[in-house]
This record gives C-alpha cells, structure tokens and sequence, in this order.
C-alpha cells in the first residue's frame, strides 16, 4: 500500500518493525527502522530507490497491486548500498529498459553487486535536473561519501521536497511517517545515535554540504531520508543539527567505558564515575562494561561527552579483546576535540594501559597523563590518585 507524503508524492516503502541489527551486527536497532522508497507521479512516474533485497518479491508486488510498472519512465537511484538498491534487479527483469538516474559511482556499485545487466543508466551531476511534467524538475545533488561515494540527493521543485537519503535519517520505525507523528525525544535520539555511528566519520564533508544546500536556495518543505521519519514540521531543524554535530559535538557528560576480569577495573570505573560527579555534580556520568553494553550505545554517550575515561586489565600483554574491538570501532569514527583518560588493573607485566593510551590516540583522543594502574586490585595508594586524574580530565 502507498501512502500519501504530499500531492502526488507517495512512500511505497518497507516498515520494518523487526529488524535487530544493521550493518552487520555493528548498529542495534531498538524502535525498528524503515526503509523509505518513494514513488512521484506527475506527468512522468518516477521511483525514488527500492528497499532490501530480502523485501524485494514483497516490495515488488506492492508496487504493481499500486501502479503498471511499464508505466514508470524513470527510476532514482540515490545510493547503491543494497537496503536501498536490494530489490532492483527483481525489478528490472520486469521493466528491464526503464532508465535509471544516478551518480558515476553508483553505476559501479550496482554493476559490482548485482553484475552488469545492461541497465540503462543516465549519470546525472550536481546542478543536473529532469523534466517530470506540471512544471516539475528533478534536481540532482551529489553527496559524494554521505556516506558512500556514489551517495547522492533529488531535490522536487514546487513540492520542495529533499529527498536526502542517508544523511538526515534515522532507524526508526513511525507509522504514520512523520517526524510529528513520533516521540520527539526519540526521534532526535535516534537521528544522534545514527549520525555518531554512520555519519561522523564524514563530518567535515557535512559542514561543506550543508552550506552547498544552503547556498543553493531551494526552499524546503520536506526532507524525506532513506530511514525512519520524514521531516516536515521546520525540517531545517535537522539540518542545524547535522551542522552543529559536525562541529566537534560535545555536551557537558564523561562516559566511562570498562571491561574487567576479576572486578578490579570494574571498582575503579565506579570510584572514577563517583569522583567525577563530586568535583563537577553538573556533569552527566555515565558508566559501561563494554561486554554487557551494545557498542553502538556506547558511541552514540561518547560522541555526546567532552571527555571519557576507559579502563581494561591487562591480558596477555595486552587488554581485553572486546575492548580492543570496541576501540577498533571507535577509531573508525574519527571524533574530534575530546580529552580521554586510562586506568586498568594488571597481575605481573601491566601494558594494558600503554595499549588503550596508543589506541585512543590513534583514536583521535587527547590522552591525558594521569593514569590508574592497580596491582591486582586497588588499594588506597590508587584511590588516592583518582581526584587529580579527575580534575585534568575536567580542564
């Protein structure tokens, strides 16, 4: 079933309220997520993207109890990653010489995935527009590594309607489309959670985007992302938070992040988080062990935090490797402008703080000196040393 997303703009999308996990099992998905195509009928039918591959039969026979799909002069292929190109190749073998409009790289990804098929590609620029009838064009926007190199956005004149692909989206699923129609505090949560883990590796690119859209002048009704809701009650508010999240994003909060064999770490983490909230009880502290807390979560507190402090012991001359893959992950996110601090408990050699010092510099963490390192388990000589790594970690 279509619905309605404004005049003769329709979301032929998938609801997806069961999925758990994205990108692998990178990304926790909690309220579900939606996988937004859109289907534009003016005097030219145009298909905005498709859905994932294993929606595709379902998506395809949506599709035509909707409309003849001989009838489709144009098919939009904003991005190649195949939750939203999964289920075009069951699409083309039905209309197999329908053109399909899409970045250079977007050729290559879909000719990579699916092989070269013979599909009839336009490659469109940015500026580049189409004609679809009633006064209406198309416009083109590439949004080359947002967040991959063939990403781009369609911009539709008199509707005014950004249709933005990954960027401004979130894994959420609302029913009734709309940002307006969902919590609002989750909403921009999962919008944060989303940005922390798929879009800040990107962030100086956004800041050049957002001022490109911007100086382009196009008035914008509605920004209708590939996932979750579609923004239309002030969508700019997105946009301003995608500006301000790309300029090293912080708010007044320290996470502690920890892993532990026999709960010696685990006591210093806790006496940490404690001491934190003495010297500065404004500061929102928050505390996790990275084997009982999604890693997704952990990123999305981190990239909200000025400064984090992260602990592991020492095993086999080095830590914990869950927290190696944790720090693994972070440094592909490349955030900016935090202060970060280590502490860990060790038997006999003790390099684990050395490793997690190293990691989170390459991380992009400014690492301060203070450090806790605790034979075994801590005694009040290390205690003792936790009010002054706390305070530098304050400054």
């Amino acid at each position: 079933m279509k619905k309605n997303v404004k005049n003769n703009v329709y979301w032929i999308g998938y609801m997806d309220w069961d999925l758990q996990t994205f990108h692998g099992d990178d990304y926790t998905i909690h309220h579900g997520s939606a996988q937004n195509a859109y289907l534009i009928q003016e005097e030219k039918t145009v298909l905005m993207d498709t859905v994932w591959a294993p929606h595709q039969f379902e998506f395809v026979e949506n599709l035509q109890s909707e409309i003849d799909l001989n009838t489709i002069d144009y098919i939009v292929v904003n991005h190649g990653e195949n939750d939203h190109s999964g289920s075009l190749p069951a699409l083309m073998k039905l209309i197999p010489d329908t053109p399909i409009y899409c970045t250079a790289n977007s050729v290559k990804s879909l000719e990579g995935q699916y092989g070269k098929q013979g599909w009839n590609f336009h490659v469109v620029h940015t500026g580049d527009s189409l004609d679809i009838g009633h006064g209406k064009k198309l416009i083109f926007v590439e949004m080359t590594f947002l967040h991959w190199p063939d990403s781009m956005a369609t911009y539709l004149t008199q509707d005014n309607i950004l249709f933005s692909m990954d960027a401004f989206g979130q894994h959420i699923a609302v029913e009734g489309l709309f940002e307006d129609q969902a919590n609002q505090e989750q909403i921009f949560n999962e919008a944060m959670r989303y940005y922390a883990n798929i879009v800040a590796p990107f962030s100086p690119l956004v800041t050049k985007k957002v001022k490109e859209i911007v100086a382009m002048d196009l008035p914008i009704d509605m920004i209708a992302p590939s996932h979750g809701a579609i923004w239309r009650e002030n969508p700019l508010k997105i946009v301003e938070a995608y500006a301000s999240w790309a300029n090293r994003y912080q708010e007044d909060q320290i996470t502690v992040v920890y892993g532990t064999e026999w709960h010696g770490t685990e006591k210093l983490a806790y006496a940490l988080a404690k001491e934190i909230h003495k010297q500065s009880p404004q500061t929102v502290v928050k505390v996790f062990n990275v084997d009982h807390t999604e890693k997704d979560d952990i990123v999305f507190e981190i990239f909200k935090s000025k400064a984090i402090a992260v602990g592991s012991p020492t095993i086999l001359n080095g830590i914990l490797a869950s927290m190696a893959g944790f720090l693994y992950y972070l440094k592909s996110l490349r955030f900016k402008g935090k202060k970060a601090a280590v502490f860990g408990c060790y038997g006999w050699s003790g390099e684990g703080n050395k490793v997690l010092r190293e990691m989170l510099e390459k991380a992009g963490f400014d690492v301060i000196s203070d450090e806790i390192k605790s034979s075994f388990n801590p005694e009040k000589e290390e205690y003792d040393q936790i009010p002054q790594l706390v305070k530098t970690l304050l400054d």
